[in-house]
């Protein structure tokens, strides 16, 4: 992990290399192709080097190809749909984008519907393109209508700790009561429980541990936890 500047070049390779958010790809005369950061912030790459992102303390979502996000259908159009997922353009989400999907069995989403998606198409010059099935399985996995719960807005970092599972949060709360959740790269965490009072001490402990808010570590988030009407 190491602080980069806006226009520094990156070591990125590998065979199967992916480009987060704050990295940029050119291609020059030759052939050859560079990688540049487009923002300020801490250099990532996943373990095998494969991933490669720039952490910062933005706000706005900028989407990224692969990235899970989770989203609102604002509209309908012809077969698709508008979805709203904190980026500076609409998304749009195909009708034959789910798992088993055809022209004549499709989901009914409405207005308001709440959405677990991928990013399959992410391009400076073009609205992002979202798709709820996995690429390899080409299964749901998990994306889809998000049903009943709450959503808790937090920093993209804490999102992306969230995905770890190293990162002591949800293993912590999963402990303690079964709940459901589902993090999206662009500051969204769904939560499900069967209690009204558990989804918020969920919600709550979420936005303590969020560096943008209390900060806590695990100690302090166990002992906040514990002050807590559950």
């Amino acid at each position: 992990m190491s602080t980069i500047l806006p226009g520094e070049a990156v070591p990125a390779q590998h065979v199967n290399l992916k480009l987060g958010p704050g990295l940029l790809q050119l291609s020059s005369a030759d052939g050859k192709s560079s990688i540049i950061s487009t923002r300020a912030g801490e250099l990532n790459h996943s373990a095998n080097r494969s991933r490669w992102w720039i952490e910062s303390n933005a706000r706005r979502y900028v989407p990224a190809s692969q990235e899970s996000v989770i989203g609102v259908v604002i509209a309908r159009s012809g077969e698709n749909w508008r979805v709203d997922i904190g980026a500076a353009h609409m998304a749009t989400l195909d009708g034959l984008a789910f798992e088993g999907a055809t022209k004549r069995n499709r989901p009914n989403l409405k207005v308001g519907s709440l959405l677990y998606a991928r990013v399959s198409l992410a391009h400076k010059d073009m609205e992002p393109e979202l798709e709820c099935f996995d690429a390899q399985t080409r299964k749901a996995e998990g994306f889809g209508e998000l049903k009943g719960g709450f959503v808790v807005h937090c920093s993209l970092k804490m999102c992306r700790h969230l995905l770890d599972p190293k990162h002591f949060l949800l293993p912590m709360l999963g402990a303690q009561f079964p709940l459901e959740t589902a993090t999206g790269l662009n500051g969204r965490v769904w939560i499900n429980a069967k209690e009204a009072k558990t989804i918020i001490a969920v919600s709550r402990c979420i936005e303590a541990v969020d560096s943008d808010g209390g900060g806590m570590d695990e100690a302090s988030a166990k002992h906040f936890l514990g002050t807590l009407d559950i």
